[in-house]
């Protein structure tokens, strides 16, 4: 796991570190971490980066002292090196060390500009992980002219993480640079991992610098490496059947959104259970028997007083909503799965129902919901916007509230789990995934998972691993280019996704 923590338990660290090792230890190796990085950033002849015109802006705290320091080594191997001093002072042994390896600082604005548009790298010590709220000027027009640099053929690094991000979760509110690279000390922080600020940090370096001893807290958040997946994933034994290997309910799908459910049916069938049971309507019942022969498929009434999980048979969990409708039969149907005590999943028309009915929810049994911001919004009685600018907050609020585990789906996928443990971020999404019926897929994915034995943050988690390496491998199934796709190829792409672990 990549393990992010809170600025809070990153300072505790920092200081008892402190007390052990000479004045002045830490931020030396944190501005020799960022000086190599930068230098192999310049793209110059290895070991050099003579002539490269660099442009360090310093605020001031301890940041702007890490790009100063690492502008100096810098500077000693040959590089231009010019410091902005934009904060109210400069670090004093920064700014000697830069000096003497013959860079230059200077409080100049206009004189600022011009060597922003003519840099070559440009390294953000603006502000460090206690900031918060959007940059103040002259930071943000700082941020401006970095970012048109950037646009231009610079290259941005943050040092730490970028300014105007809140470390803690993510949050961008207003101006804040965008880095093509963070450079961050110790160990990840939490805003680093979640959109909207993990979409301005780039690509993220993590330098040693002995931290993580010190880190006495539980992490904040947890992003999954494949060795952690590969761990988590059930496998069949050589007594399995179809069984014990996990039979799912899957509740999905009309007369009018046929295509929900065939979706969801491909995931389920793709996600390793020993059997999907498939509840819908008789148009849409014929269909799943033709593309999926291997599922059982009732055929439910429309009646509200129908026995559906006496009906159905045995399954180990649920999953109900795609597609399913939000008039009375459908509620009644998705109300007789929450009052099973079995492990279920409610994606798609089932929230817009839950949002109906608040009073289903919390229920006994472990749940999982994989909302959109816009289906959480509902669920909370807020606006998509104010969910896609604070991720984090929405999930853990959605979580405890509602007494369910929350997948909130998005740019970062974040899990949330009722018992305020870290919450799990996905690292494989990819854009492609943003196309119709991709959701489907995911809810009859990880349904299979929650029918194999996983706690609901876990089928949650290793759904959206799999769903997104899908997504890539179908998009570019060579890894030479990428093309459009659609949900049906998620589908198809999913075995060689469970292969790649």
């Amino acid at each position: 796991m990549r393990d992010a923590y809170q600025v809070a338990a990153v300072r505790a660290a920092e200081h008892a570190l402190m007390e052990i090792v000479p004045d002045g230890t830490l931020m030396g190796r944190a501005a020799a971490g960022l000086a190599s990085i930068c230098a192999a950033l310049l793209r110059r002849e290895p070991g050099f980066v003579y002539g490269a015109r660099v442009v360090l802006l310093a605020g001031s705290g301890d940041n702007g002292g890490d790009a100063l320091y690492a502008g100096a080594r810098l500077a000693r191997r040959g590089a231009a090196v010019t410091a902005i001093a934009a904060g109210s002072r400069v670090h004093p042994g920064g700014t000697a060390a830069l000096r003497e390896a013959g860079g230059r600082v200077t409080g100049d604005t206009e004189a600022a500009a011009r060597l922003i548009d003519a840099a070559d790298l440009i390294v953000d010590g603006l502000l460090g992980i206690g900031g918060r709220g959007g940059l103040r000027e002259p930071f943000a027009g700082l941020a401006a002219r970095a970012e048109q640099a950037r646009q231009a053929g610079a290259t941005v690094v943050a040092v730490d993480l970028p300014s105007g991000i809140d470390a803690d979760t993510g949050t961008v509110d207003g101006p804040a640079v965008r880095a093509d690279v963070t450079v961050t000390f110790g160990t990840l922080k939490a805003g680093l991992l979640i959109d909207p600020g993990a979409g301005h940090a780039g690509t993220v370096e993590l330098v040693d610098i002995g931290l993580r001893p010190y880190l006495k807290d539980e992490p904040a958040v947890r992003a999954p490496q494949r060795d952690d997946l590969r761990e988590l994933l059930p496998r069949p034994g050589a007594e399995s059947d179809k069984y014990r290997r996990g039979v799912l309910g899957l509740l999905a799908g009309s007369d009018r959104f046929t295509g929900a459910v065939l979706l969801s049916a491909g995931g389920a069938v793709h996600g390793g259970s020993g059997m999907v049971r498939v509840v819908t309507a008789d148009v849409a019942a014929v269909l799943v028997r033709q593309a999926w022969p291997e599922t059982v498929v009732t055929v439910h009434p429309d009646d509200a007083d129908w026995d559906l999980p006496g009906s159905v048979g045995r399954v180990q969990a649920w999953v109900a909503g795609p597609g399913m409708g939000t008039g009375p039969d459908a509620a009644a149907r998705l109300t007789a799965v929450l009052r099973t005590d079995l492990p279920a999943l409610v994606d798609a028309d089932g929230l817009t129902i839950l949002s109906q009915h608040p009073d289903l929810l919390p229920r006994p049994a472990p749940t999982l919901i994989t909302p959109h911001a816009g289906e959480l919004a509902r669920l909370l009685g807020t606006d998509p916007a104010s969910v896609e600018a604070r991720r984090l907050e929405h999930a853990r609020l959605a979580a405890s509230q509602l007494g369910v585990t929350v997948l909130l789906k998005g740019s970062t996928t974040v899990i949330a789990s009722p018992d305020n443990g870290p919450v799990l971020v996905n690292p494989t999404g990819t854009p492609w995934l943003a196309t119709a019926g991709s959701g489907d897929v995911l809810s009859g994915l990880s349904g299979a998972l929650l029918a194999q034995g996983l706690t609901p943050a876990q089928a949650g988690l290793a759904g959206a691993y799999l769903h997104g390496l899908a997504g890539r491998l179908a998009a570019s199934p060579d890894g030479t280019g990428e093309a459009p796709i659609g949900a049906s190829d998620l589908v198809r792409a999913l075995p060689a996704a469970f292969r790649s672990l």
